[in-house]
């Protein structure tokens, strides 16, 4: 990895997240700009070219509530012109009746074409949700004191509006300025990289974990590294594989959201703060858990390889209710592909090149 895959992974990032502002801003320019013109999609429901989507999708967006995609964990994994990408998704959507909180999975790969990057297609996986009754209103007008921006769709949207504005003082702070690049020295480059690489290895823990993959763990831990979490505490290593069956034993599923990552590298030597909000369903299917913590991290890079020295969970919030998650019935009935533990999860036959378009 160096600085120029930093670039590209980065140009892909951003069109990750401009596909869920087109979703959630029913902006179907916007949604389709993200695809290449012979750009496709299998969500179950449709599969097929994504321009036709985006079409579909802006339209039923319209119609409805304004929906908020939180795409988080983008392991994104380089190959020349190509690329193949894992993103974790929690959206939320509201009816007059009932609040969805739907947490899945993006297997999507790129291209760069004529210097751009845009998706070539884009598979959808639903590993699980949370349902609640009465419908996600927003408050109306009240006292002027109380008012903030509301998200909206297409042109209504505040965020539209600020970012405009914004586009606008940028343009006159730059006018009549020449452009002056900064030059940086190899320990910043280096530190750039390195982050990177320790972002990839926090992605890979979420997988190993939420796949009960054991080898996958255990490579995100250092020989002699220590884990403090509550529900295991020793070696990695030995966590790696206490977790996994752990897992296997007490779950119906689980799935680990992290984002607002902060590292600090120190040469061979970094630290973290990874805040994760996990979604678990019990064995037996009775009951939905929230947690909502950080993970602190101490990273050391040993032989040109980063991996966690030192891992603690700190709990900030839990929330535990009898479940809701629904696989089949209503919304839910056309996305069915679902993730899984193991070798049976979409993302492995996705990452070989033979499945998931």
């Amino acid at each position: 990895m160096n600085i120029e895959s930093i670039a590209d992974i980065q140009a892909i990032s951003n069109v990750l997240a401009c596909h869920s502002r087109g979703v959630d801003r029913a902006d179907e320019g916007l949604l389709a700009g993200c695809y290449h013109d012979d750009g496709t999609v299998d969500y179950r429901f449709f599969a097929g070219p994504a321009a036709q989507f985006a079409a579909i999708l802006t339209g039923a967006q319209k119609a409805g509530p304004v929906t908020l995609h939180r795409t988080a964990q983008m392991w994104i994994e380089l190959d020349g012109d190509r690329a193949a990408s894992e993103s974790y998704i929690m959206a939320y959507a509201s009816s007059a009746e009932t609040q969805h909180l739907i947490c899945g999975r993006y297997l999507d790969r790129h291209e760069r074409r004529g210097g751009e990057w845009r998706m070539s297609h884009r598979t959808y996986v639903l590993d699980t949700n949370l349902n609640w009754p009465g419908g996600g209103a927003l408050p109306g007008l009240g006292a002027l004191g109380n008012h903030v921006p509301v998200g909206g769709h297409g042109a209504a949207d505040t965020g539209i509006a600020l970012l405009a504005q914004a586009r606008a003082k940028n343009a006159g702070h730059n006018r009549g300025k020449g452009y002056q690049p900064m030059r940086h020295s190899q320990q910043t480059l280096d530190a750039v990289v390195s982050r990177q690489q320790i972002a990839d290895l926090t992605m890979a823990y979420c997988r190993g974990v939420d796949r009960a993959d054991a080898a996958l763990l255990g490579q995100v831990f250092h020989a002699d590294s220590t884990v403090v979490s509550g529900a295991f505490n020793g070696n990695g290593q030995d966590f790696a594989a206490a977790i996994c069956a752990l897992v296997e034993e007490a779950y119906t599923q689980t799935f680990h959201s992290i984002a607002n990552q902060w590292i600090e590298v120190s040469g061979d030597a970094a630290v973290g703060e990874t805040y994760v909000i996990a979604v678990s369903t019990s064995k037996d299917g009775a009951t939905d858990t929230l947690t909502g913590g950080r993970y602190i991290d101490r990273f050391e890079r040993r032989e040109g390889r980063w991996a966690i020295a030192e891992r603690s969970f700190v709990l900030d919030w839990t929330r535990e209710e009898a479940s809701t998650r629904d696989m089949t019935g209503g919304m839910y009935a056309a996305l069915d592909l679902h993730g899984a533990r193991g070798a049976a999860d979409p993302v492995y036959a996705f990452m070989r090149g033979d499945g998931a378009g």
